[in-house]
């Protein structure tokens, strides 16, 4: 009589500590940066100042790393290279090129599994980067932003969307124009 009790009790403990200690609903519960975007852009772009996670270019590694907040899973004294992990369908990877420790280039490649969310994140993207930079040029599939803007020194972001039937791939990069 006591064996059925006591696995009773243990399956019963077993189900409320499975059920009780997971809370996946922090990352809801974060306030948003972007809300018109997708939470996607949120993650990616990472602040509202900055080119790009709070970063422009010519920012030295140092500010690069404060601002990234995690040590770079590759490094030299010619670039820096993040990735990341958005959710079970969606990565990232982030590599900041320097030149005499000054930030030249930013390339930015996300890839996802789920296509309607890679086209979403590009469609985000873009409209991000048409409000932040206006009068982009299409070309070939590349959608150019050009900026010449008050003291900063002029720069370009391209963006692309270079994916196949079955991954999202969208490339992101920002350098300075020669």
């Amino acid at each position: 009589m006591r064996r059925p009790f006591y696995f009773i009790c243990l399956l019963s403990a077993i189900i409320l500590v499975s059920c009780g200690g997971h809370d996946d609903h922090t990352e809801a519960n974060k306030p948003r940066i972007f809300p018109q975007y997708s939470q996607v852009l949120d993650e990616i772009i990472k602040k509202a100042d900055g080119t790009i996670r709070g970063i422009d270019l010519n920012m030295r590694s140092e500010a690069i790393k404060a601002a990234e907040g995690s040590a770079p899973l590759e490094s030299d004294s010619s670039y820096m290279y993040f990735e990341y992990k958005i959710d079970s369908v969606t990565t990232y990877s982030v590599t900041y090129n320097m030149q005499h420790d000054s930030l030249d280039e930013i390339e930015v490649q996300v890839n996802c599994t789920d296509l309607d969310l890679s086209s979403k994140i590009f469609t985000d993207l873009k409209t991000y980067y048409e409000k932040k930079l206006p009068n982009p040029t299409e070309d070939k599939g590349y959608v150019v932003y050009n900026c010449f803007e008050g003291q900063r020194k002029p720069f370009v972001v391209s963006l692309t969307d270079n994916s196949t039937p079955n991954k999202g791939i969208i490339d992101l990069v920002i350098y300075r124009d020669k």
